[in-house]
Formats: C-alpha cells, structure tokens, sequence
C-alpha cells in the first residue's frame, strides 16, 4: 500500500500527488508552513490525509518553537493553528483534526514544554493509525453493498491517497474484492485536477483491481447500456441532514445514478461528519484558481481572457443518497436520525470499554 504520509525526524514526509502517475516523487516538510503550503497545493490531498497532516504541521511546528514557557509557546500554537486552518475551508477533517491537537494542547498547560512537544507528536501519530484502522472498518462495512460481481464507478481519488492508508470509497472497494467479489471499477477523470485519471488509476492498477477509466461526461452513457451496478464516492463534509460536500461533478453522478436506478454510496470516516452544519446550504465550497481550468499539463487550453468558474467541491443533497458508511456504522436516510444515532452509539460504546 502506498504511503500517503508518514512523521520523520526532518519533517513530514509526503508522496508529491500533483507528480502522479508519471513520477512517484516524494517530499520532505520541514517546518508547519510547508505543510500548510502542501496541503493548499494539493501536494497532499483528500480530506482524512489533510487532517492528519495538519495534525502533523502542528507537531512539528510545536517541536521546533524556541518558545521558553507555556504562554509563548500557547502564542506560536496559535498561529500555527491559523495558517494551517486557512489552507482548504471545505474540508471539516482539517478544522476536526486541529480542534483535536488544540484539546491535546490545552489538556498539557501544566506539564514542561517537552512534555507537550512529545504528547503532540504522539497525538499525530495516534491520529495516522486511528485513519487506517476506521478505513478497513469502513471497507468491511461497506463491502456487503456492492455488487458481488459487476462495474463499480466511482469520481474523483478516496484511496489510499486520500487517507492515512487503505481509503474510504476505494477502501470499500477493496475490501469487497478481498472478500472475492468480481469488481470492475469504472474511475472518472474528475477534471479539472484529473484524480481519478491520475491518482485513482494509478493505486487500484498497483493493487491489480480491474479499472477503465472514462471522460466525465461519459457516466451517464456507461449507466444506460448497463455497465455500472453501483456508485461509491467519498466526501469531504457530510452535513447533519445527509447533504455531502465531494469532489465537483459528485453531484452530477449522483442525479445520473438516481435516473438510472443505481445505488449511490458515500464511504467516509467519522472525522468527516459535521453534526454541526445543518445541511448543504451551509458548507463552504473551495474556489480554486482558474488555471486549473484554462492550462493542462503546462499548456493553455483556453482562449486568452475567457470567464472561468473553479468551485473544488459541490453538494450532493441527502435524496439522492442509499447509504452513507462509516467505520461506526451504516446510515441510511433519514439521515437527520441515522447519523446522530450512530454518535450516541459510539458514545455508548466508548464509555461502556472505559468502565
């Protein structure tokens, strides 16, 4: 399994996703304003990976302050958390992941500045194994939904890539073909970025899994003459309603899906619902610099001074939705009592294990 991202001595460690297919490069950060520039450069990508590498920024940056107490160090612990927090706004696992090594933080104000630097560093890291365990939760959960044979399309990289390890949407993929179901998966280019052409190919063709990739506006076709049995996808907000902020073009798939009458799936870890934000109105949706759009591979594509539109993420509302899987679980609409149900649960059982 690749590995997406890793903590080293000189920094944290990350495959370079923008070199991808052609050029498997890795790169060191060294300080937490490199970590924030690689997740706004979408070097690392995928909201659970982006999480996890903020919590990683927040480590190293809090390893190498020179602070000399507590409230300097709190001021430096600060700023770092702002810069990282200002990088992809659509993404909750950042801002999740953040508020989790803030507590950490808060919870160490009368222990030595060394005492903080470790228990942080440990924090990341407990935070990187907790992703790959809920993604092969996930896959398990999730793999009973698909077919036991037939086409599987899914939009945009929710692979390994796009975690700590395994991956949500892929991660059910692969579960379901170790569980020996027959699948062929069907990858959308996703442009404007190109992460299921680029990255989403590349992992599942490393792990031998059947893969055709086809142009976006190709789905609808591929879902009338029969070659889709079922849609996976992942997410990077899921509002308390069911409503699910992924990839833009998600929603697109998922009308075409409902159309067809063919099961749309979201797979995501917990971190990445939102019990906050009450629906999809009120997620905030990344715009992205035009380029994306006007160049491919370097090259204008364009005319000179055209009008472009470059939202990162769309909405897809709850209706449209058979399931949405998590590591605690499987929610199915309505969702407004599924998913909170799932939280009272997982309370239940933590406080239950800590008797």
């Amino acid at each position: 399994m690749v590995k997406t991202l890793e903590w080293t001595e000189g920094g944290v460690r990350l495959i370079d996703q923008t070199r991808l297919p052609t050029e498997e490069i890795y790169v060191t950060c060294r300080n937490y304003g490199e970590v924030a520039t690689a997740i706004r450069d979408m070097i690392v990508r995928g909201a659970p990976a982006i999480g996890v590498a903020a919590a990683m920024g927040i480590a190293l940056g809090v390893r190498d302050s020179k602070a000399k107490n507590y409230h300097e160090l709190q001021a430096e612990f600060d700023e770092i958390c702002r810069t990282l927090a200002a990088t992809r706004p659509t993404a909750v696992n950042l801002f999740w992941a953040i508020q989790r090594m803030r507590e950490r933080f808060e919870q160490l104000a009368s222990g030595s500045l060394e005492e903080i630097k470790r228990a942080l560093i440990q924090e990341s890291q407990e935070m990187y194994a907790a992703d790959i365990a809920a993604c092969q939760t996930m896959g398990r959960n999730g793999a009973v939904l698909m077919p036991a044979a037939g086409g599987v399309l899914t939009h945009c990289n929710a692979g390994a890539l796009a975690t700590c390890g395994y991956g949500t949407a892929l991660g059910v993929i692969r579960a379901a073909v170790e569980a020996g179901k027959k699948i062929h998966v069907f990858a959308d280019e996703t442009r404007p970025f190109l992460q299921g052409s680029r990255l989403t190919a590349w992992e599942l063709t490393k792990d031998g899994i059947p893969t055709t990739v086809i142009s976006d506006n190709m789905a609808g076709a591929m879902m009338r003459i029969g070659k889709i049995d079922a849609v996976v996808v992942g997410a990077d907000r899921i509002a308390a309603n069911g409503d699910v902020a992924n990839k833009i073009g998600t929603y697109m798939v998922a009308v075409l899906a409902k159309e067809h009458g063919i099961p749309f799936y979201v797979a995501a870890p917990w971190s990445t619902v939102d019990l906050a934000t009450l629906d999809g109105d009120h997620i905030p949706i990344e715009q992205r610099s035009s380029r994306e759009v006007t160049h491919l591979a370097g090259k204008q594509i364009t005319p000179d001074g055209i009008r472009v539109e470059n939202p990162a993420f769309d909405v897809t509302p709850h209706r449209y939705i058979a399931a949405i899987i998590t590591e605690r679980g499987i929610a199915k609409a309505p969702y407004s009592e599924s998913l909170p149900a799932l939280a009272v649960e997982a309370e239940l059982q933590t406080t239950s294990a800590n008797r």
